[in-house]
């Protein structure tokens, strides 16, 4: 499937500003009792995966997944949900009874089948909707046009890319990274801090630096050393921004659709 660059653009830019909204069809189903595979899957999973498993606010298309894909009878699910994924901001289950994992494990596959039966009901885009580059071409492009070796190494930042990052998450980050795109922290680490700054001088001529919290044309605020969130109209005082991330923004209105696509692939062969 051929994705038009600007559409694409355009689109991922909105998801990056805003999560979605549960469908008026998912608010108003009522709970599924907690006994059963799709009750205990929302009361515990729900949250992050979705209560339909297609993905949720921080959480995956498990119906999408390679994993859940390649599960028998939980032999890949099962160490997942009891052993979490702390990398990726998933807790562990230790305490949560076989019967219960299986039921959960069972509810998963039949959403996973009730998905794949209608492809065309599919809310997302799948990493093989996205799969249409060249990885070569990709390579030449990060090298060359699109300047990305300058500041970005496929052994160094980039190395095992493709293992935290898959299919639309990997589309939004190469287009956009952002603290909003990335992947959580462990458990008791913070996220990092914008890596945008903004140096913010008064008619005074004193002035103060920290990273961006929040800025529009008529507000400017920043987060400042001591961890204090300052605000000040933008008519009131000069501003000066320095921003690492720019070079993404200055390639959105260059990108062919064949960059995106070959970019990608690239990106998604960094194992």
């Amino acid at each position: 499937m051929k994705i038009a660059a600007t559409a694409l653009i355009l689109w991922a830019g909105a998801v990056l500003s805003a999560s979605a909204p549960l469908s008026r069809q998912q608010a108003a189903a009522p709970a599924a009792p907690a006994s059963t595979g799709d009750g205990l899957f929302a009361a515990q999973c729900g949250f992050c995966h979705g209560r339909d498993a297609t993905g949720g606010q921080s959480g995956p298309d498990l119906t999408d997944s390679d994993l859940v894909d390649q599960d028998v009878n939980g032999d890949k699910i099962a160490p997942v949900v009891k052993g979490g994924r702390p990398e990726k901001g998933m807790p562990p289950f230790p305490a949560m009874s076989d019967g219960d994992l299986k039921k959960i494990v069972e509810f998963i596959h039949a959403r996973k089948k009730a998905v794949d039966a209608n492809p065309g009901r599919r809310r997302k885009v799948s990493a093989a909707d996205l799969s249409t580059g060249s990885v070569d071409a990709g390579r030449a492009y990060f090298d060359g046009a699109g300047g990305c070796k300058t500041c970005h190494s496929p052994t160094g930042d980039l190395a095992g890319l493709s293992a935290k990052y898959r299919g639309l998450a990997l589309m939004q980050r190469m287009l956009y990274p952002s603290p909003g795109n990335a992947v959580p922290p462990p458990p008791g680490e913070k996220r990092k801090p914008n890596a945008a700054t903004a140096t913010v001088t008064f008619a005074s001529g004193q002035s103060v630096t920290g990273a961006i919290a929040y800025r529009d044309e008529f507000t400017i605020a920043i987060t400042d050393s001591a961890g204090y969130y300052r605000s000040w109209p933008t008519s009131e005082v000069t501003i000066s921004v320095k921003d690492p991330l720019q070079a993404h923004a200055d390639l959105l209105p260059k990108y062919t659709d064949a960059d995106i696509q070959n970019l990608y692939a690239y990106l998604q062969s960094l194992k």
